[in-house]
Formats: structure tokens, C-alpha cells, sequence
């Protein structure tokens, strides 16, 4: 699995000491060490973190990633930012661990919440509580798939769940079927996650790597064996890791060719990315001579991840010669009247923020103080922290936007010199700067099967 780390300055841990500290924990741990990501100590833009969110976003399809930090309040300058922050890491589907125990802060997160309300801090009571819990096998924070909290905070098997557990390590491990063909199976089977969505690449591995499904109890940095019934025998188990591993892809040896059109691509029939993806085919010609070919081509992320939607996809260089003549008939957006200046744009988008953050933080209490249960709160903060991040992408927008005194004219006649470019210059283009170019120009591109659309930007 690789890693990414995530640090802020602060008065007891440079940025220099918390970097070294990450490269301790992957080495440690097995883990590969992709990139870190760092902002200062002060509120800054926290142009690390959205570097982050955007390198996350653009390995979607191409492996998992863990995310590592000190603590949870490394991800915010206040209790209500690091909590925000954490939501939005989790609407990605990014598991997070603390760098010094290896745990995912989940499982603390209302401890936190309540010790920053009323300290301004963790203290180190709260931590040896916590840690003397998890050595007496009692379970913290949300309780994996197949199990649920018992008498004595033990995990329980849940039977229900508990099949399709064991169901999912009979598929990978007797019917030697692959984790995408298990989505599928499971989601054309009408079964469902916890929460009743669908199953994804991401959700099965998750599950089969999963120690805790031998009966072992893993938090702050405490293994506890036997402290649960198991579902899968420890040799099942083991015989699914050496399996996972012997798939993993090389990583010394893989070179990932990027994509022009990643990130602003959406199918036309469920409206999810299409992602890029490469394919080596090999045949054997009639004179008995061995041929091999790479194949890219753009593909429904719900058809790659989850095996849903149907087979949409488009040859990587036929859609992006598409996209170049729709350029030439491309009509700028008309000019518009009466708009709302970006200084009032951006106080309405701060009040906006302020206001989530605030049903956030009632949320967070609710929970601390028990009237409301984990999974309504993950709901709920997950959905205000996406609504959050989409205002503060705009917000970003619209500080450029005063920051570099772009009037509507002159964002036209930006976008008009752009649109120029990519016109005229195509082909002599290097790819990293017609990429960008063309997410300058580009709002969306939307794929069918006969046609595209394209969005310029406004």
C-alpha cells in the first residue's frame, strides 16, 4: 500500500523532524512512501492540503492510498477545521492513521473532538484511557464490517454480515475470482455495505486484508489475539495476503503514463470519471511470431471500480482528437449582466462555510455527547464537509480572481487566448502544457457513445 503524509509546522515538531518520522513509519510498517504534503503553521492558504485532495483524486483507479499524520489535529489550526478536514479526507474514501501509533484516527475522533472542545488539546490522560481500553480488547470508534459492539465494548459477529465475510474470502480465495469480479458478483447478488451502497474494488480489499477477521483486536499501536470470535482461520487468511501480494503491481518497475484528459472527463450515461486505463494485449501472428501492444483508452470509473454501468469507453487518441475539433466550434459563453462582483461573491461563500461549520461542530457535540450515533454522524459530516470542500474550491476561484483584478472582460480574453492556443499549437504543445490548458479552457467534457460535450469554462 503506499503512503502519503500530510504535516503542519508547529512550536514541537518541525516539518524536517515530522517528515523524517513518516519515512521511519512506512519503512516500519511495508509501506511505499508517495509523497508528503506540508503547510505552515499559520491558516495560510493551505495550499499543501488541496495539493493533497488533488493527488488523491488523480490516483483514483490506480491503487490505494493511506494517509499519515501526528494526530487528528495536524489536519486544522482549530478542532472545527482538523474535523472538517477529516470529513472531507473521508468522503474520498482515504484511510487515515496516526503516525505514532498506526491506528486510524476514527477511532478516536470524538475522544478528540471533546478533549480540543474542552482543553484546546489531546491530553495525555485521554491517550493512556484509550490505550488501556485497546489493550483489554475493548472496541473504539466504529466497528468493522461483520461485527458490532457486545457486552464489555467486545466485538460481536453480526451473522448477516458475518456470511458475506466469509462469502468474500470463499470468492477470492476457493473461486480464485478477482476483487473487481467479486464487486460485481456481490452487487448483482443485491447484497450491500453497511451503510446499503454499493461494493467497490476499495471496499472488498479492505475487507481481505483485515486482520481483525482472525479474531485480532489492533488500536494504538496494541495487538490483542483471540479477543473476538474469528471468521476466516489464520491459514485462510494468510494464503488471501500472499495472494494480494502476488498481484500487487511492481512499483519499481511500473511507469504510469498520464492522461490529457483525466480529471474533467464524466460518461454520459451514470455521470462518474472516466478514468484512464492502459492494457497490454499479446497474440500470435500466423507465422508463429509473438506480437504485443499497449492500449489506452478512457473507461466509466463505475464500470473499472465497481463493475456497474455498461462497457463505455473511447480510445485514448480518437476522444482526444475529438476534443481538439470541438474546440474549433466551441462558442465562448456570453458575456453576462448584472453578475454579483467577486467581493461579494466571496463574503456570501465565507458566510456559507461558516454556517456548515457551525452545524458541524453541533453534529460533533451531539455525538461526543452521545444523543447521536457514529453512523448518522459520518453521514451527515461527510455530506456538510463535501458541501464544504465544493464552497472552498469555489472560494479559491474567486480570490484569484480579485487577486489578479480579472474582470469578466478580461477572463474572456484570457479564455479567448487559450482557446488560441490549444487551436494553434496542438501539435508542438508539450503535454503538461496542454493539459493544463486545456483545464484553463475546459469546465467538463461529458462522453457517449456517438458524441461529447464540451464545457468551456465561464
Amino acid at each position: 500500500m503506499r503512503a502519503i503524509g500530510y504535516f503542519r509546522e508547529t512550536k514541537g515538531r518541525s516539518l524536517i523532524d515530522q517528515n523524517e518520522a513518516f519515512i521511519a513509519f512506512c519503512k516500519e510498517n511495508g509501506f511505499e512512501a508517495a509523497a508528503t504534503f506540508l503547510d505552515g503553521s499559520g491558516n495560510g492558504d493551505l495550499s499543501g492540503f488541496r495539493q493533497m485532495i488533488e493527488f488523491a483524486r488523480q490516483q483514483e483507479g490506480q491503487g490505494f492510498l493511506l494517509l499519515v499524520v501526528p494526530d487528528l489535529l495536524t489536519l486544522g489550526s482549530s478542532p472545527v477545521e482538523a474535523a472538517r478536514r477529516y470529513f472531507q479526507l473521508a468522503s474520498l474514501q482515504i484511510p487515515i492513521v496516526g503516525m505514532f501509533d498506526g491506528n486510524e484516527i476514527s477511532a478516536a475522533l470524538l475522544e478528540t473532538w471533546a478533549a480540543a472542545r474542552t482543553n484546546g488539546s489531546v491530553g495525555d490522560k485521554v491517550k493512556a484511557a484509550m490505550r488501556k481500553k485497546a489493550v483489554r480488547g475493548e472496541a473504539l470508534g466504529r466497528p468493522p464490517y461483520g461485527y458490532k459492539v457486545g457486552p464489555k465494548r467486545r466485538l460481536v459477529v453480526i451473522p448477516e454480515e458475518g456470511a458475506i465475510v466469509r462469502y468474500i474470502f470463499r470468492l477470492y480465495l476457493k473461486d480464485e475470482l478477482g476483487i473487481r469480479r467479486i464487486a460485481r458478483r456481490l452487487n448483482e447478488e443485491d447484497l450491500r455495505t453497511r451503510r446499503g451502497g454499493l461494493w467497490s474494488m476499495v471496499t472488498v480489499r479492505d475487507i481481505l486484508r483485515n486482520r481483525a477477521y482472525v479474531g485480532t483486536y489492533s488500536r494504538f499501536g496494541v495487538r490483542v489475539p483471540a479477543s473476538h470470535a474469528p471468521l476466516i482461520s489464520g491459514d485462510d487468511f494468510q494464503r488471501v495476503q500472499a495472494r494480494l501480494d502476488e498481484r500487487k503491481p511492481s512499483s519499481a518497475t511500473r511507469q504510469v503514463s498520464p492522461f490529457l484528459l483525466s480529471g474533467f472527463t464524466y460518461c454520459g450515461y451514470c455521470g462518474n470519471k472516466m478514468i484512464g486505463v492502459t492494457r497490454k494485449q499479446k497474440w500470435t501472428r500466423g507465422d508463429g511470431s509473438e506480437r504485443t501492444a499497449n492500449y489506452r483508452y478512457y473507461q466509466c470509473e463505475s464500470r473499472t471500480n465497481r463493475s456497474l454501468c455498461d462497457y463505455h469507453t473511447k480510445r485514448a487518441e480518437k476522444l482526444e482528437k475529438q476534443v481538439y475539433q470541438e474546440l474549433y466550434s466551441a462558442s465562448l459563453p456570453m458575456n453576462g449582466n448584472g453578475h454579483t462582483d467577486p467581493e461579494t461573491a466571496i463574503s456570501r461563500l465565507r458566510d456559507r462555510v461558516r454556517r456548515l461549520d457551525k452545524r458541524l461542530e453541533q453534529y460533533l457535540d451531539a455525538a461526543a455527547g452521545g444523543t447521536l450515533n457514529p453512523e448518522k454522524l459520518q453521514s451527515a459530516a461527510v455530506a456538510i464537509a463535501t458541501e464544504q470542500m465544493q464552497l472552498e474550491e469555489r472560494l479559491l476561484e474567486a480570490n484569484r480572481a480579485v487577486q489578479e483584478h480579472a474582470g469578466e472582460e478580461e477572463r474572456r480574453k484570457a479564455l479567448e487566448k487559450t482557446l488560441r492556443r490549444l487551436r494553434e499549437e496542438w501539435d508542438q504543445l508539450p503535454f503538461a502544457e496542454k493539459q493544463e490548458l486545456l483545464r484553463e479552457a475546459v469546465e467538463r467534457i461529458t462522453v457517449s457513445d456517438d458524441e461529447i460535450q464540451l464545457a468551456l469554462r465561464s
